[in-house]
């Protein structure tokens, strides 16, 4: 009973996905506290109020809100802890998916740490943008437990020339970079997720400004990285690649629509998932660079039955079974 119980490959597959999408689900409803300054909707943590762990009337729809993220936490919990199950039941176990089912589990903690933290803090723009961050990470490292799930565990086999593959990583990197700095243009700006909130003190034109010349960059080096793996035959990666570079197109003019418009809330908000598929688009690329056959390990040869044993002939010329 135990072995039929066994999940399978795919089991744990679509469990990861399904990570993906709550851990995303967590950023976008976490935008949406902030764009409906309802930031202290429940004013500490870990209760909602002093006295109440549910939100009151007092605090009205903004408490609904802000709670509401916070129950959503129990679901992401349930769906990370169901992956690191999976994970350690599969047969044969793999070490690689139960690492990376782990990063998913001790994300939970690690948010709402930080999320306590910045709740008690005012919601001090340097803990959200941590909180942000941190997210991407546990996004990332999903992407990657999503698709490992369905490979093999052999050797890596590059796709790409080395240097091809290299560049996959920098525009990764340039990636992170975009997403980094775009946490900064929202800690200058307007939507501090409560009135009273501080924000960086960063001129929030210049930090756009940074942001939009990045974001041209990161285009750039899309468009180039696809050419050259299309010039390189590497037509998987290239798919990839022209996938990201979509992405990006449709989110460089969310963000220059929310920006000429005087950021909308619904914009913004459409704009924070985007960041989300931008992020899971790229680590595509880098895996899209490689690939992992199954580990095959050589069959143990049956022993030979007793009448086939050999024999062996002594001088004596009696014959003996070895």
């Amino acid at each position: 009973m135990s072995e039929r119980l066994r999940p399978a490959a795919s089991t744990v597959r679509r469990l990861a996905l399904a990570s993906v999408v709550a851990n995303a689900a967590i950023v976008v409803t976490g935008g949406a506290v902030r764009l409906t300054a309802s930031g202290l909707g429940c004013p500490t943590w870990p209760r909602c109020t002093a006295t109440t762990l549910t939100p009151t009337a007092e605090y009205a729809a903004h408490g609904l809100i802000e709670f509401g993220n916070r129950l959503l936490t129990f679901a992401l919990t349930a769906v990370v802890v169901a992956v690191l199950v999976a994970a350690l039941r599969a047969r044969p176990r793999r070490r690689d998916l139960v690492r990376l089912a782990a990063v998913g589990v001790l994300g939970i903690p690690a948010q709402a740490l930080l999320g306590g933290i910045t709740v008690l803090t005012g919601l001090n723009p340097w803990t959200v943008m941590g909180h942000f961050l941190l997210s991407m990470v546990l996004i990332g490292a999903a992407v990657v437990l999503h698709q490992r799930a369905g490979e093999g565990d052999g050797p890596v086999r590059l796709t790409v020339p080395p240097v091809l593959r290299q560049l996959s990583y920098g525009l990764l990197a340039l990636t992170a970079a975009v997403l980094a700095v775009g946490t900064v243009v929202t800690g200058s700006g307007p939507h501090s997720g409560d009135p009273a909130a501080g924000r960086t003190g960063l001129d929030p034109g210049a930090m756009s400004q940074l942001h939009a010349d990045l974001v041209f960059l990161l285009v750039g080096a899309t468009l180039g990285l696809w050419a050259a793996l299309r010039a390189a035959g590497a037509l998987q990666a290239a798919r990839a690649t022209l996938v990201l570079l979509g992405v990006e197109l449709a989110q460089g003019l969310l963000g220059f629509a929310q920006y000429f418009t005087h950021l909308p809330v619904l914009l913004v908000g459409l704009h924070l998932a985007g960041a989300c598929l931008v992020l899971v688009a790229a680590v595509r690329v880098v895996l899209a660079t490689r690939e992992r056959a199954a580990l095959v390990t050589p069959a143990a040869a049956p022993p030979l039955p007793r009448s086939a044993a050999p024999i062996l002939v002594t001088s004596a010329g009696t014959a003996t079974a070895r």
